[in-house]
């Protein structure tokens, strides 16, 4: 088991960063809002999760223990595996991921591309007492906020952005709307990580 990485950042992608560990550089996928925190050139340390597979060895890596300990404890649940957890954690914070499965709160955990209803009551039923025993006070603690306003960005970071949260699990259809609804006045964000975390955090209402 990796449980944690850090060295200099080789490479910094939407959903993943390159660490270099002793010489090797280590690809970990994390999530959006991680990601765009990194910078090339600086030294990162990660809290890491491997997923071994029978075809593939996977790093799945976080800023802090919290974000890891969910990510591995939401995986006990039937049907729910690294991807859709990295999903949970990419619309909500840890604590509001906490909060939504201990009020038992369908509709923020089905904002998560992936989970449907029948996926979020059978999270809170496997989950909920343990959310609770962990002193966890029931209540959203208010989810992903509203995103800030924009004006039109340049095409290939557009794209970029469509293609991100198309791998994160949604349509090219709630894509492009969330595009346009942060897009729309003059304080747009421009780069790919600002206009990725907006795009999150208007998907996420």
């Amino acid at each position: 088991m990796i449980a944690s990485v850090r060295g200099p950042v080789r490479h910094v992608g939407l959903d993943h960063v390159v660490v270099e560990v002793g010489g090797v550089g280590l690809l970990v996928h994390t999530t959006p809002e991680t990601a765009s925190g990194c910078r090339t050139g600086q030294e990162l340390t990660l809290e890491t999760t491997l997923v071994v597979r029978e075809e593939s060895l996977t790093l799945y890596g976080f800023a802090g223990a919290d974000a890891k300990a969910l990510f591995e404890q939401v995986q006990t649940v039937s049907g729910v595996g690294p991807r859709l957890a990295l999903a949970m954690l990419s619309v909500h914070s840890p604590a509001d991921v906490r909060a939504a499965l201990a009020q038992g709160d369908l509709v923020a955990l089905t904002k998560v591309p992936g989970i449907g209803r029948k996926s979020a009551e059978r999270l809170v039923l496997e989950l909920k007492d343990k959310i609770l025993a962990m002193g966890v006070e029931p209540g959203l603690a208010g989810g992903a906020g509203a995103a800030p306003g924009g004006g039109a960005g340049e095409d290939a970071v557009h794209t970029q952005v469509r293609e991100a949260l198309q791998g994160l699990g949604w349509t090219t259809r709630q894509a492009d709307g969330a595009l346009g609804a942060v897009t729309k006045g003059a304080d747009a964000p421009t780069d790919v990580a600002a206009l990725l975390r907006a795009t999150l955090r208007e998907l996420g209402r």
